[in-house]
């Protein structure tokens, strides 16, 4: 099988061209051979690749900047996946997509199921849900995973900032009231290949076909749940950095596009009926290792 692969210079792209290996011929392109704004290009890559399956981590990430760039946000996380669908679906091929927690409002302090009510309250949010729902319309086969707070070792993420903001101050001022579940990107990479690998492999019951019975969407993302705040605090304690921490509200911290004040996921569904997943701390742990 013939894997496309978006992103492949993102946190998350990254380590699925290493964690896809093995699953079929990985052709990883970066935003330099498939613009996501650009929908022509889109196309046509695909068209000249012919993948059997499409692994999009690629995204309009900067969820404050979304709130001034509303056109580009849509463009690159509906309109581009939209268009990934189509041609997938022309091509008898499956998608495999990257959805986030801020597609839930965060009221309720209960971990949002997959049938949960969505309500976006920021453009980045919103953009996002539309990319579902663009997939959803075109009736691909298709694996939507909805992640949150990812981090990593590359790109621009909490954990790099944290450990970069620790070591140049003595004190840093850092949200408490938001609560989610940190996802380490090696996580969603190593998850999603396990997934394809049970999809390759016609699933456990050899009856159904694998996409009919387990497509859809799934939240993933590391068990149990915290706060910036804490994460902040196992980051220092993990990196053996000297630096006080002073809790703050949201509202001591005005940033252009509000945050769900708690938009933990239970993944519960894909736990249970396709793979493991790590605690939070755990991931953290192995990560910085």
């Amino acid at each position: 099988m013939k894997i496309l692969l978006t992103g492949c210079s993102g946190q998350v792209g990254y380590e699925l061209e290493r964690s896809l290996q093995g699953l079929g011929q990985v052709v990883a392109v970066d935003r330099s051979r498939m613009d996501l704004a650009d929908l022509d290009q889109v196309r046509a890559v695909i068209r000249e690749v012919q993948p059997g399956l499409i692994v999009n981590p690629a995204a309009y990430t900067a969820v404050d900047k979304a709130e001034s760039e509303p056109e580009l946000a849509f463009r690159i996380n509906a309109e581009a996946p939209g268009v990934m669908a189509e041609e997938a679906r022309k091509l008898g091929a499956a998608l495999v997509h990257y959805s986030t927690d801020y597609v839930f409002p965060g009221g309720d302090p209960a971990p949002r199921v997959e049938t949960d009510a969505t309500g976006p309250i920021n453009v980045y949010g919103a953009s996002k849900l539309a990319g579902e729902q663009a997939i959803a319309a075109s009736g691909v086969r298709h694996l939507i995973f909805r992640t949150s707070w990812v981090y990593g070792m590359r790109g621009k993420n909490f954990l790099l900032t944290m450990l970069k903001l620790a070591r140049e101050r003595d004190e840093l001022r850092i949200v408490a009231d938001q609560h989610g579940a940190p996802t380490w990107s090696r996580t969603i990479a190593d998850a999603t290949a396990l997934v394809l690998a049970k999809a390759a492999a016609g699933g456990a019951d050899g009856q159904q076909p694998w996409w009919e019975q387990h497509g859809g969407i799934y939240h993933l993302s590391s068990q149990g749940q915290t706060t910036w705040f804490e994460f902040t605090q196992a980051i220092i304690e993990q990196a053996g950095i000297a630096c006080r921490l002073q809790p703050i509200t949201s509202a001591e911290y005005p940033v252009p596009a509000r945050r769900p004040h708690y938009s933990v996921l239970s993944s519960q569904r894909l736990v249970q009926q396709l793979v493991q997943l790590p605690h939070w701390r755990e991931a953290l742990a192995l990560c910085m290792r």
